[in-house]
């Protein structure tokens, strides 16, 4: 079908559940699983939560509304529903230059993330072996000092995950895309469930829920409402084309707001659900809550190895953080393989293993970036670095905040009411929220990312 029937040429979503789970699982990932709960025990606990949902809801919910309601008036790839919402609204088609940094954003980010994302597949396996658990505690605390140095193994990872990707974009929207999150959206939702059940039992339940939860103001800073305000925009998945594209599969009847109202809930919970597994088990073998990135990967694997039953829920853990991984990276191939069927006229599966290889051949730089080409840098940034700090601290920045300033300030009237049921105080507040507000905090993430702020 093509556009002007009301329904994107690729599909679209058969309820709006299918939506919200596609995505919330383009926007749980593994920042959710180890970042999140990190920086929340960091800057002071429950008072930072109260602060991140306030950034939520004046940065990631309104740019978040306005990403869908453009990808819903376009009906296409980011880069063609901003050229021709631009050349309607904008008077150029040279907003199409959103469509088009969002798409090599979310490209860039993948050639990285099926990387980091195969660690989580690598320790399934290792977890999983009862003879990883005999290893000695050196060999064990060194796993992951291994594995990265291993560029061979590394390949081996980075290949299933980018692999597994490319096979559900290729089989389309209803038959690939939908069906995954169908199942395991859910199935991750039951795992942190078990998991919970399981921290509850580690005698150290209630200092976990502490460190996370009881407000400690004396550690909020102007650096803890910027740490906040980041997270807030980076979780959402927002300025990479992902929630576009999802949003061009929306059927017209679903209301937009209160459906990115639940999606921006359901990420919250999952990744305070995420830390209310993780510090019980980190504080029942007296480790450090604050390891940041090796909190996942190090110091869970000698909590996992220490503890009775360790390697059936360490297993489970994992294959969350895998899962996480993968609901994220389908999101992050599809706005490339979308413009590739618009433009080339290609099929879907061509387009999609064309895309999934050139991220997989870039991909081999950050492989490399940890081992042999460690020592390579470019601005003293190892490749994997590179592409990290130009896509998150510029990229996706600019992004969503040209997102917003298109959406309320170019968008009619009239258009902007047809997507979003607009009468009333909620659209007065998500159009002055995108006009002003929003544009505002973002560019405050841009100049701190820049680190003009500090």
């Amino acid at each position: 079908m093509s556009a002007d029937s009301g329904q994107s040429i690729h599909g679209q979503w058969s309820n709006k559940w299918m939506f919200i789970l596609a995505a919330t699982g383009s926007a749980v990932g593994l920042g959710n699983i180890w970042k999140f709960p990190y920086i929340t025990g960091e800057n002071g606990g429950g008072a930072f939560v109260l602060v991140y949902l306030i950034c939520i809801s004046l940065v990631g919910i309104p740019i978040m509304v306005s990403e869908v309601l453009l990808g819903r008036a376009g009906k296409q790839s980011p880069i063609n529903t901003m050229m021709n919402l631009g050349r309607q609204y904008g008077g150029s088609g040279a907003w199409s230059f959103i469509g088009y940094m969002g798409t090599l954003a979310g490209f860039l980010i993948l050639s990285f993330y099926t990387v980091v994302a195969g660690w989580a597949l690598a320790y399934v396996q290792r977890i999983a072996s009862p003879a990883f658990h005999e290893l000695p505690l050196e060999e064990i605390k060194g796993s992951f000092s291994a594995l990265v140095s291993n560029p061979g193994e590394l390949m081996l990872w980075h290949t299933l995950f980018a692999l597994i990707t490319t096979v559900v974009v290729a089989r389309g929207v209803s038959d690939g895309i939908e069906k995954l999150v169908k199942y395991l959206m859910p199935l991750l939702f039951a795992l942190l469930c078990v998991l919970l059940g399981y921290a509850a039992t580690t005698g150290h339940f209630v200092q976990g829920l502490e460190f996370l939860f009881a407000p400690d103001f004396s550690k909020l800073s102007w650096d803890s409402v910027l740490v906040a305000l980041g997270h807030s925009f980076f979780t959402l998945s927002l300025g990479m084309g992902a929630i576009m594209i999802y949003g061009s599969y929306l059927p017209k009847d679903i209301n937009i707001g209160k459906t990115v109202v639940i999606i921006a809930g359901m990420d919250t919970l999952v990744a305070l659900m995420a830390g209310m597994v993780i510090f019980p088990i980190v504080f029942a073998n007296n480790m450090d809550p604050g390891a940041g990135p090796g909190l996942l990967f190090s110091t869970l694997t000698l909590a996992f190895t220490s503890m009775e039953f360790g390697g059936f829920f360490g297993t489970l853990f994992y294959l969350l953080v895998a899962f996480a991984g993968w609901t994220s990276a389908i999101s992050l191939l599809e706005p490339g393989v979308s413009w590739l069927v618009e433009n080339k006229n290609w099929s879907r599966a061509k387009s999609a293993w064309l895309v999934g290889l050139l991220c997989w051949v870039i991909g081999i730089g950050t492989v490399l970036s940890f081992n042999v080409l460690a020592d390579f840098k470019i601005f003293d940034r190892t490749i994997f670095d590179n592409l990290d700090y130009l896509t998150a601290n510029i990229m996706l920045p600019l992004g969503g905040l040209l997102i917003a300033v298109f959406a309320s300030w170019f968008i009619s009237r009239e258009m902007q009411t047809q997507q979003l049921d607009g009468k009333g105080g909620l659209f007065t507040i998500w159009l002055w929220t995108s006009r002003v507000v929003a544009p505002g905090l973002v560019f405050v993430i841009f100049l701190n990312a820049l680190g003009l702020l500090g």
